[in-house]
Parts: structure tokens; C-alpha cells; sequence
């Protein structure tokens, strides 16, 4: 267990947050009409590509312009076509354990995937969560558990994190919870409430500031990390009842856990935006466009968070606000589009109003 965690830096990087904080996030009763999009940088259509999944979670493209979908609790995966349409199983992952939080959780495919057909989960699984590589049949109608690439992640009912991300560096990053064990957040020993970085095959890259799997620690439950194309990598973070987080990621930083929490306490990395939890309850995050677009699931809209490398370009612009209920997963298609998934079918926590005509889907937003 860390003995003492370090002062929260002060200088650039603290005041920009201070400054999006007060200037598009203040509590609900007293928050301002969102900021408008800079011209050309918003949103645009939105379609449907597929519809009726059960919990969708995580969601991984693959060479051919097609996606995989991962089903939390079914433990089940299924092929999108680019173009959108009927979907299809491929297979069921074993050994999920099924929980309030659990079940399988994020994908990510392997860059030689043409070659491998390698595809990386998050489990939640006994005695405790892992990430399995997957093998894909070349028909994609089986799913195949080749090796367990990390284990030792502790379990719980909730805060399981879940997010996987296979970074310009080559590595598979991982976004871990608590565990529902503040104190887990603290420990370098623990793999929980952390961000992981290590090798497709589970080794530890020579450069790990901890010599373990463990590449930043303070957090609460990361259910976001991506990547902007000069290299910084992001992560979104649920709050407790106070500021949820987006944070850029520093190798051996603390980000405060449990003694800080967004911008309330003097510990650790201050984050570069804070989202109150009635507006947010982040999930999935995607770069693009200069822009980082986070999920709400209490929030119940995707958020446009502008970012110039590690650091804010603007205020928080909220988009499609209660239109399709709770926001799971977003990710940016080869065609530069947005794929997002709704989560209104699993249990109607975090603001949940339960699941509407069609749901639960996957939706396209283009940008322009």
C-alpha cells in the first residue's frame, strides 16, 4: 500500500481543468445551456446499424470493415456488417461469471488479426477477472479461448472497469475497478483501480514504471481509454456522487483515489475534464476530430470534449441529450464515423429508464 500519495501538481494543467469545470460543468439545478459546437466540428445524421442486441458492451472492427459486439451477460459475440444489417453469432466466450457490473466486457482485435485472428476480452471470471485471447473461426461461427493473457484482477458484484485498447505503441492497455475496495485504487500491488499496460502475449514492457503490469494507479472504476494520433492516451472514470473524470495518462502517475476525486481533494493527477455523475457516469470514450467523445450512461447522451494533445481545447458540448438513453460504447469506424451502443437493457442502473423500441442498438454518427 502506498505509504503517502503526492500533492496534486499545480501549474497549466490544473487551471484548464478548474476552468472547464466551472465554465460547462456546475451541478444541474445551476449548470448553463450547453456550449454550441464550433462550426463544422459537430455531429451530424445518425442511423441505425443494428438493433434488439442483449447488453452489448464492448466493441472491437476488423480489417474488413466489419465489427464484433460483445453481449455482458449472455457472454455471447456477434458480427456487425459495415454497412449495418441482421447480425450474427459467432460465438460464446466460457467462463464468464455473470454479475451485477460483470459478465464479458471489452474487445479489442489484434493488429495481425488477418493472420492470427486474434481478439482480446475482458472477462469477469472466477476467482478472479482476466483477459482471454480469443481465436476466431475463419467462418466466424466459433469462438475459441486460446490463453489467458492476464489474470489476478480482483472480482465483485461491481466496478469491474473493462475497457481493452491496443495502442500505437503495440500494447494492450486495460482499464480496471476498484473492485468496490477504495483502498485497492492505492496499492501498487493490486491490479485493481488501475490502468495496465502490457504485451499481446502478457508480458511487461521493459518501460513500465512499477516493473508490473500496472501503469498508472488512483483510479476509481476506467471504463474508457483511447488514444489521439500524436500519442496521448485518455481515459474516462466514474465519480462517486461528486466529479466523474477524463485524464490523460502519465506512466507511474496517481490519479488520487480515494483520497481525491475529480477536482474535490489535494492528491494526485488533477484530470484534464470533470463531468458531474448526473450528467455523465462515463463508459466508452473515442477519439476524433479533435475531439474525444465520451458516453453518459446517467447522462444519457455522448459527450464532445475538445482536446489538443494532453490538453483541453474547450468546453464540454453535450449532444442528442436523452435521445437514446444510456450510452455504453463508443468507438470511431475506419470511415471516420462514430459507432456508439445503448445500454437500456441491464438493469436500469446509473439513471436507466429501461429499454425503448429497438433497443438495445448499435448507432452511426457521422461527423463531418
Amino acid at each position: 500500500m502506498n505509504e503517502s500519495i503526492p500533492k496534486r501538481r499545480s501549474g497549466t494543467a490544473a487551471v484548464i481543468a478548474l476552468t472547464v469545470v466551472l465554465g460547462g460543468c456546475t451541478a444541474p439545478e445551476d449548470r448553463p445551456a450547453a456550449s454550441a459546437p464550433p462550426t463544422g466540428a459537430g455531429p451530424g445524421e445518425v442511423s441505425e446499424i443494428a438493433t434488439r442486441l442483449d447488453m452489448p458492451w464492448g466493441l472491437a472492427f476488423l480489417p474488413d470493415g466489419t465489427a464484433l459486439v460483445s453481449s455482458r451477460l449472455s457472454g455471447e459475440i456477434r458480427r456487425v456488417p459495415a454497412a449495418g444489417g441482421r447480425t450474427s453469432l459467432v460465438g460464446t466466450v466460457p467462463g464468464v461469471r455473470k454479475s451485477s457490473e460483470g459478465g464479458l466486457l471489452g474487445l479489442a482485435t489484434s493488429p495481425d488479426f488477418e493472420s492470427d485472428r486474434t481478439v482480446y476480452a475482458y472477462v469477469s471470471a472466477a476467482p478472479t477477472n482476466r483477459v482471454v485471447a480469443l481465436r476466431i473461426g475463419d467462418d466466424f461461427r466459433s469462438v475459441t479461448r486460446e490463453r489467458v493473457v492476464l489474470a489476478g484482477i480482483e472480482t465483485a458484484d461491481r466496478h469491474h472497469g473493462g475497457r481493452l485498447c491496443i495502442a500505437p505503441d503495440g500494447n494492450l492497455w486495460i482499464g480496471t475497478g476498484d473492485a468496490f475496495r477504495p483502498e485497492n485504487a492505492a496499492d501498487d500491488t493490486s491490479l485493481s483501480g488501475k490502468v495496465l499496460r502490457v504485451r499481446p502475449d502478457g508480458s511487461i514492457p521493459d518501460d513500465n514504471p512499477f516493473g508490473t503490469a500496472v501503469y498508472s494507479t488512483g483510479h476509481r472504476n476506467v471504463q474508457g481509454l483511447t488514444f489521439a494520433p500524436d500519442g496521448t492516451m485518455y481515459a474516462s472514470e466514474l465519480g462517486h456522487r461528486t466529479w466523474d473524470e477524463v485524464n490523460v495518462l502519465r506512466s507511474g502517475a496517481d490519479y488520487g483515489w480515494p483520497e481525491t476525486e475529480g477536482t474535490a481533494g489535494e492528491t494526485g493527477e488533477p484530470p484534464l475534464f470533470t463531468v458531474h455523475p448526473d450528467d455523465a457516469s462515463p463508459s466508452g470514450i473515442a477519439y476524433a476530430d479533435g475531439s474525444l467523445w465520451m458516453g453518459a450512461l446517467g447522462g444519457q447522451r455522448p459527450w464532445q470534449l475538445p482536446v489538443d494533445g494532453p490538453r483541453a481545447a474547450g468546453d464540454p458540448i453535450a449532444h442528442y441529450v436523452g435521445e437514446y438513453g444510456r450510452i455504453r460504447t463508443v468507438e470511431t469506424a475506419p470511415d471516420g464515423s462514430l459507432w456508439i451502443t445503448t445500454s437500456n437493457g441491464d438493469g436500469a442502473t446509473w439513471g436507466g429508464t429501461g429499454p425503448r423500441p429497438g433497443d438495445d442498438r448499435i448507432l452511426r454518427i457521422d461527423l463531418p
